[in-house]
């Protein structure tokens, strides 16, 4: 371990372009901690070097695959900020939002395939917002399809809460909370597997609110939608999980 310790102490002293060198390659060999602290060393030592430039952004996948998180996400942000019309600053955008992305589920729950509708979801909207602003931005960024197909997914998850949410308020007969859940699911995640029992919802809640032509009104646009799969029971009392 001592002289383990004593060669990193000696390549963190090497020129620029040799440390720069032994970082990636370490990178390359899958031993991330390591490349992070080459890449660090490198930062610290020759912070104005192009090599070092390069680092800040080689940094981000490191962070990433060492399962460091924070560092990653401080790391783009502070890379998008302080160099804004970098020709790479797509993959700092990238690399926050896979983070953000791999955080909404952790290794236990995705083991065990975990419905992971009952959580609030901070780090899904945090990777959607980052993909987002990346395919935005960067149309024809490499990493644009890989965020696109990653945000219709996260869209789907963010639907699903909604709906979730607005069941829990059903249950407890706070009609208006679960009519504005649905409300907005609708209006913000059209065409989203979960458009359909937030459609059903707003039928429950509206007749619990004795509005009936407009709980009429809602079955009509989810008969209009899925004309293969009738609207559910209308006081939402049979067919909610929650009950």
């Amino acid at each position: 371990m001592t002289a383990c310790g004593g060669r990193d102490r000696a390549a963190e002293q090497l020129a620029p372009e040799k440390l720069y060198e032994r970082a990636h390659r370490t990178l390359m060999s899958g031993d991330h901690r390591n490349a992070v602290r080459y890449y660090e060393a490198l930062e610290a030592r020759y912070p104005f070097s192009d090599f070092a430039r390069q680092a800040r952004l080689d940094i981000l996948y490191a962070y990433y695959k060492s399962r460091q998180p924070e560092s990653a996400i401080d790391s783009a942000d502070q890379f998008i900020r302080e160099n804004p019309a970098h020709p790479r600053v797509d993959y700092a955008w990238y690399i926050k939002g896979l983070v953000h992305f791999e955080r909404s589920a952790n290794f236990l729950e995705r083991w065990f395939r975990a419905d992971l509708t009952e959580r609030p979801p901070q780090d899904a909207r945090s990777s959607f917002q980052s993909f987002a602003m990346l395919v935005e931005r960067y149309p024809d960024s490499p990493y644009a399809h890989d965020a696109r197909a990653r945000m219709i997914f996260l869209r789907n998850r963010l639907a699903d809460y909604e709906v979730h949410v607005a069941g829990y308020y059903l249950k407890r007969k706070a009609w208006v909370a679960a009519l504005a859940r649905a409300r907005f699911c609708i209006e913000n995640y059209d065409g989203a597997p979960a458009i359909r029992p937030a459609l059903e919802i707003m039928a429950a809640a509206y007749e619990g609110l004795g509005l009936g032509e407009l709980a009429e009104r809602s079955r009509a646009v989810h008969a209009l939608n899925y004309p293969e799969a009738p609207a559910r029971t209308r006081s939402g009392r049979d067919w909610w999980p929650f009950n």
